[in-house]
């Protein structure tokens, strides 16, 4: 991608800082980003959206009326914002207010300060959910693939879907958590299951064990997990009873393809 192609952006960055915004700013435009528009609240954004949609929303944490995940939730509640990029700056690291922003479908979380090249790479994924391509698989047929989505997030359901339709894939099953995805690929053939790890009543590992150790069906679907999770001794039970691929919360959609070829290829 081209410095042209990231200057088409319509970049909105709320912020409450003065001095933050400046340098915010000053760091786009660095990347290639010829407009920014600044607000300093949560509710100015949301306003602003009811008369225009911006490509890529940039915001900070901790706003003067909400937190950057109370903001994310807003525009994924609305239809007419749902598929805006969105993209957080935080010093934050605690996991418990990090997790609602990777479930609601950020592209990026970039920490303070970020550097240049983190954030020329989340413009670019920016850009590759906004303008994407279809894959192209040796032998399948992009758009008769099957594919069993499970996540408990409704907002990363409706995410990690938008991110496969853009890349040619249709016909995608979801399901809320590990039992009913079971039930679901006991019922139906599926060429990839892509499925959460943290869900309730089963989680991404024991679906991955019920899957590996089924007889009757076909056991050896690709399968990749997409999560936030972090533990190293999880992740690593999760590789040893059989999934294909890991992908982190939150993905570059580049990524998500690369892999589905390679898994599927």
């Amino acid at each position: 991608m081209s410095l042209n192609e990231i200057a088409t952006l319509d970049v909105f960055l709320v912020e409450p800082s003065h001095t933050q915004r400046i340098i915010i700013t000053q760091h786009l435009q660095a990347a290639g980003i010829e407009a920014v528009t600044c607000v300093s609240t949560g509710g100015e954004m949301l306003k602003y959206l009811k008369q225009a949609k911006p490509d890529l929303i940039i915001s900070s944490m901790y706003l003067p009326d909400m937190t950057g995940v109370d903001l994310i939730h807003e525009i994924r509640k609305d239809s007419e914002s749902y598929d805006t990029a969105f993209i957080l700056i935080s010093s934050e690291t605690n996991i418990k207010y990090l997790e609602p922003i990777r479930q609601a479908g950020a592209i990026a979380i970039l920490p303070k300060p970020f550097s240049l090249q983190e954030l020329d790479t989340a413009l670019r994924a920016s850009l590759d959910y906004l303008n994407p391509a279809k894959i192209d698989l040796a032998h399948f047929d992009v758009e008769d693939l099957h594919v069993l989505l499970v996540d408990d997030s409704e907002f990363s359901r409706k995410y990690i879907r938008r991110v496969l339709n853009n890349i040619g894939i249709e016909y995608i099953r979801c399901a809320r958590d590990g039992k009913e995805a079971l039930q679901l690929f006991q019922a139906h053939y599926f060429d990839l299951i892509v499925t959460d790890y943290n869900m309730p009543e089963m989680d991404g590992l024991q679906l991955v064990k019920a899957i590996r150790g089924d007889c009757q069906h076909i056991s050896s679907v690709p399968i990749l997990m997409v999560t936030s999770e972090q533990n190293q001794n999880r992740l690593a039970a999760i590789e040893k009873v059989g999934v294909s691929a890991i992908l982190d919360k939150p993905f570059e959609p580049t990524a998500i393809k690369r892999l589905i070829v390679q898994l599927l290829s």
